[in-house]
């Protein structure tokens, strides 16, 4: 009933404008806030980078402390929403289902003062949800916040009881900042689709959790990790990859719906695991995710020459993380305590000026019905 056209999953429908982040596809470049990501990952604290995201400045080194202190207080969780947790665990949750749960409740014994205080609440509790559920599905008691901690090793300290390296933090601190945002994708979208409505924040961003579940989203890096741990015990990249693509199966941690040259948020975490790897852990390791990456792109190319499937975030995120030591099955979750830095802020400049977001849909259903009373059917 109509001849508009129609752009499957919006694609290249732009809905709004925005000062957080410019992506190039073809070019393989990402901006945050104007920033080249490659400089703003590697140097940036994350609180930098999500004040930077909410006030399109960085902040000068008092606010950057009264910022992290703000974060800080917001850290715990209230008894009711550990209960919850407690629950989740029992009943062996998925851990973004407990995310999911966790965030629903965090007002819970937490009062905010209106949009920019709920953003601080959840940029804080997510790590916290994460890590107390983490621990009290393996049958450990959480471990409380260290306000003394950034943002980073603070999650990781949580996580595992001990204070992280140095290392760890920075190799950590790199990837939440490579992934805190990235356009108008599926879970921001949804976060900006329920805050256009005016409801709070706490609301939106448990919409984009849901969203971020989603194996077409954010379900990739642990598959990509067992990809890699496989070859890693075989040695031979090759023959592996090529008995994959013989059975028509897709190779996890290349490919991706917005570029088409390598990932830029793939060279950043190349770069960043690396440097953690040079420092310790199983260098081996990281020597067969270059092996895999160069295997795999040759072979895709000679097989798929009509395709642009380089490297996308997802492989060096699961190099990475597994070295920092944070379990695969944590790795969506991570993304999640990352990407809320991007939601919040996305959420925010809906707010400043907003419009409820109401697209419209093409009719393909019957027409010309007439009603019959059920007796008659």
């Amino acid at each position: 009933m109509t001849d508009q056209t129609i752009n499957e999953g919006l694609e290249n429908v732009i809905v709004a404008e925005t000062r957080r982040s410019y992506i190039d596809g073809d070019a393989g470049e990402l901006v945050i806030a104007g920033y080249p990501l490659a400089e703003l990952a590697e140097q940036a604290t994350f609180e930098e980078t999500v004040f930077l995201l909410w006030n399109d400045r960085l902040p000068t080194a008092e606010e950057l402390a009264s910022f992290r202190a703000d974060l800080a207080a917001y850290r715990d969780l209230s008894d009711a929403t550990l209960d919850l947790l407690r629950a989740a665990a029992a009943d062996d949750a998925d851990p973004m289902d407990a995310l999911r749960m966790g965030v629903a409740a965090a007002t819970l014994g937490h009062e905010t003062d209106g949009p920019e205080d709920e953003a601080r609440l959840l940029v804080a509790q997510l790590p916290t949800i994460v890590a107390a559920y983490w621990r009290l599905r393996n049958g450990n008691e959480p471990v409380a916040p260290d306000g003394d901690l950034s943002h980073a090793a603070n999650y990781l300290y949580m996580l595992t009881g001990e204070k992280p390296t140095d290392a760890e933090t920075r190799g950590l601190e790199t990837y939440l900042n490579s992934v805190v945002d990235h356009g108008l994708n599926a879970s921001t979208f949804s976060g900006r689709a329920i805050v256009s409505t005016e409801t709070d924040l706490v609301s939106a961003v448990t919409g984009a959790v849901g969203a971020l579940k989603g194996p077409l989203h954010g379900g990739a890096p642990g598959p990509v990790l067992d990809m890699l741990l496989d070859i890693n015990e075989s040695g031979d990249a090759a023959g592996y990859v090529e008995d994959k693509l013989d059975e028509g199966e897709r190779i996890m941690g290349f490919g991706h719906r917005v570029y088409n040259v390598r990932d830029p948020r793939a060279a950043v975490l190349s770069s960043a695991a690396e440097s953690f790897y040079e420092s310790g852990g199983e260098r081996a390791f990281f020597e067969t995710a270059k092996t895999v990456e160069t295997t795999t792109t040759d072979l895709l190319s000679e097989r798929r020459p009509d395709l642009s499937l380089a490297t996308n975030v997802e492989f060096y995120t699961a190099v990475l993380l597994h070295g920092i030591g944070i379990p695969s099955e944590l790795f969506t979750t991570t993304f999640a305590i990352a990407r809320v830095g991007g939601w919040t802020a996305h959420c925010l400049e809906q707010l400043d000026d907003n419009r409820i977001i109401r697209p419209r849909s093409a009719y393909v259903g019957g027409e010309n019905r007439e009603w019959q009373p059920v007796e008659e059917r």
